[in-house]
């Protein structure tokens, strides 16, 4: 099982993001001490015939929780950090400062993400309770601040339409705005779905300590989230429960599927790019783990369990998994370019791993 490593000495990684422009290049946002107090630090990577080989480093005054690259500028990558920035850098300049700061989160800003459609926005959220959009020539001011009142640990844009994004919070809810309503009362608010729902359809009941024909769970909190890359209304999000769940935005009663398997919380969700039907995770359990999600919207068919003990309800299963990471696994990313099983990994074990989802599938 091939597998590039490359190590973050001294920083335990959060992030790991594939550039939309090069098939070797990875950016990793990485922190001293945990991400808990000290700093942070931006690593830019190359994957050559000889390994994993860093062209540049970008130090920052405080930790480094989640990054993006620029969908419309081949050398710029976003980063958001413990002290509310996001810092945007180039990486062709010498200088090690950042190009543009956009400081107005009170709180840690936890994810970033750049819009893919339109290409000119980006937005954060933070543990202020607010999602903000910016756009990238104006970092004095940001063109809206969309309040959810709640510790927000995912923000991402849809990427059908330019005028939709999503965010996860600590209140265990999925929120969709959407950019073209009136603002009114509810900020664009379109769509709030309470992630800890039972699934609206009754389950086929299944003997055994894992009977989970009238499943309820308790709020907890949710810290990770990625729309599906084929079907516009699908999205998958996971937190503190260690249950991956995904939904149909149109059915929004309740999960669709219900993934479980992983052992302790899930830090990080990734449809892939290549196929409707495959999801990779990352979890606190140290394993990055392959999913098999089916795209009907039932969940009729009971629970089918995959060869590596990870099961769910509705058509999903685990097919592979991951166990190379010696702390929490906390990023995932996949390549979007040549095969479609290339993928990285990023954990507290300051590890950077480059690996084949094929080579890790159960038999």
């Amino acid at each position: 099982m091939s597998m590039l490593e490359y190590r973050t000495q001294g920083f335990k990684g959060y992030s790991v993001k594939y550039s939309p422009f090069f098939d070797n290049r990875i950016a990793v946002a990485a922190s001293a001490n945990f991400g808990l107090v000290g700093n942070g630090r931006l690593y830019i990577l190359e994957l050559t015939p000889n390994g994993i080989v860093p062209l540049k480093w970008y130090p920052t005054q405080d930790a480094l929780y989640d990054l993006t690259f620029s969908e419309a500028h081949s050398a710029h990558v976003l980063c958001s950090s413990g002290d509310g920035t996001l810092r945007l850098y180039d990486t062709t300049l010498d200088p090690e400062f950042p190009i543009a700061v956009f400081q107005e989160h009170s709180r840690e800003t936890f994810s970033c993400s750049w819009n893919l459609v339109s290409k000119d926005r980006f937005a954060s959220s933070s543990w202020d309770g607010t999602v903000k959009i910016w756009l990238p020539e104006r970092p004095q001011q940001s063109l809206l601040t969309l309040p959810n009142h709640s510790c927000t640990y995912s923000v991402q844009w849809s990427p059908h339409t330019d005028s939709v994004l999503s965010c996860v919070s600590s209140d265990s809810t999925l929120r969709i705005y959407d950019l073209r309503t009136p603002p009114g009362i509810q900020n664009h608010l379109t769509l709030s779905i309470p992630i800890h729902s039972a699934p609206p359809l009754p389950l086929a009941s299944q003997s055994g300590p894992n009977n989970l024909s009238n499943p309820t769970f308790p709020p907890s909190e949710a810290l990770t989230h990625d729309w599906n890359k084929y079907r516009s209304t699908t999205l998958a999000t996971a937190g503190v429960d260690r249950i991956i769940r995904t939904f149909d935005i149109r059915q929004p009663a309740g999960p669709l599927q219900l993934l479980q398997g992983h052992q302790y919380a899930v830090r990080r969700v990734a449809w892939s790019p290549h196929l409707p039907d495959l999801l990779l995770s990352a979890s606190y359990d140290m394993t990055c783990r392959v999913w098999s999600v089916d795209g009907g919207g039932g969940g009729d068919e009971g629970m089918k369990t995959g060869g590596g003990g990870g099961g769910g309800v509705g058509g999903g299963r685990e097919i592979g998994r991951m166990g190379r990471h010696t702390e929490f696994a906390m990023g995932v990313d996949w390549c979007l370019f040549g095969a479609e099983g290339w993928c990285a990994s990023v954990g507290w074990d300051e590890r950077v791993a480059v690996w084949d989802v094929r080579g890790f599938l159960t038999p």
